[in-house]
């Protein structure tokens, strides 16, 4: 009696902890609702790399800027990554800043900044997603544009600076766009491969690196709600101090990503074909015979007191079957070995 009592009060416990763990992480890519909109983004998942570069005159320092981001999964450390060249675990959006020092031979640091994720070990900060239909927006900006526009928090830098720190957030515009994947012109986080130098390459440069140093300047510039003049399906459009909720200043990424999964009637990766007509037949037919053989038990046993085998309804049927199944089985297989023998009477 007292294992069962405490196998019960488990079942509430492991419900509020997984909906807990639901919470701490923020959402499913796979299922993102809302104002009653469902989108499913398991096919945008992954780290994706899109580039900026500003530059500062007066004290003659250049920044290049790496942004990461995975809206489905915590990004991962590359290979001898450490803690001065990666952001923090947890991290979902995360910016590796490169510091060109232009006064001095162009001597360079890195510097990582946490924009978004899930930071409850080290710090109690959250990814505290939030989503909103464009549609539903109330800038003028967004009038006519169909998709999905997605707030991530959790983000500082520096990152244990509580005093001098700047928080830091990432907005992510999903337009919809039937014609794109959402991959088109995708650059991958390839890790310590991204930068080595191939053979025949010359100073370690490859064909494009001069149209890529190019898109970088044309980047360099970009404002707020100016997205970068790319044909790629996600774009850098800003990072700049905002004002948020109560005047507080936060450092926003504002980025643009074009998808045919942001369309409102975008299908289901499964084509939302589910179980199908057959399916739902088998199991709503599995439901009616155990309904049947439960209801008939209990009213043979209620009525006439019936035991064992006595219990089912057509009990005597129902334990002839294994025997009328192998005489079928039999038959069958005489006939077919029976068929292909020329036996019996010929006409004279």
């Amino acid at each position: 009696m007292g294992r069962s009592r405490s196998r019960a009060s488990l079942v509430p416990l492991l419900a509020v902890s997984s909906l807990l763990s639901h919470f701490a992480w923020g959402f499913d890519c796979k299922d993102i609702v809302a104002q009653k909109v469902q989108f499913h983004f398991e096919k945008l998942g992954g780290p994706h790399v899109v580039h900026w570069q500003e530059e500062d005159i007066e004290h003659e320092m250049l920044y290049k800027y790496n942004f990461t981001l995975d809206i489905c999964n915590s990004l991962k450390w590359q290979k001898g990554g450490s803690a001065a060249t990666e952001c923090h675990q947890g991290s979902r959006v995360c910016a590796i800043r490169e510091n060109i020092d232009l006064s001095m031979d162009n001597n360079s640091t890195i510097t990582p900044i946490d924009i978004a994720g899930t930071y409850k070990t080290q710090t109690g900060r959250e990814l505290e997603a939030k989503f909103e239909l464009l549609r539903n927006s109330k800038s003028n900006s967004d009038a006519g544009r169909e998709g999905l526009r997605a707030e991530f928090h959790g983000g500082r830098s520096p990152f244990d600076d509580k005093k001098n720190g700047i928080d830091q957030r990432a907005i992510i515009e999903f337009v919809c766009d039937k014609e794109r994947t959402g991959l088109e012109g995708d650059e991958k986080d390839k890790g310590d491969n991204e930068d080595k130098p191939k053979d025949g390459d010359k100073d370690g440069k490859k064909d494009g690196d001069e149209k890529k140093e190019e898109k970088l300047r044309r980047r360099e510039n970009e404002g707020k709600g100016q997205c970068e003049d790319s044909d790629r399906s996600l774009r850098f459009c800003g990072y700049q101090l905002e004002t948020a909720d109560k005047d507080k200043k936060v450092k926003t990424l504002r980025l643009e990503w074009r998808t045919q999964h942001a369309c409102e009637d975008a299908p289901t990766p499964d084509g939302g074909s589910h179980w199908g007509f057959f399916g739902w037949f088998f199991i709503i037919f599995f439901l009616a015979i155990a309904s049947y053989l439960i209801f008939g038990s209990w009213l043979n046993y209620n009525r006439y007191g019936a035991r064992g085998w006595d219990l089912l309804p057509h009990g005597d049927t129902i334990r002839d079957i294994p025997y009328i199944a192998k005489d079928f089985a039999r038959k069958i297989l005489g006939t077919v070995q029976g068929g292909g023998s020329r036996g019996g009477y010929a006409a004279v």
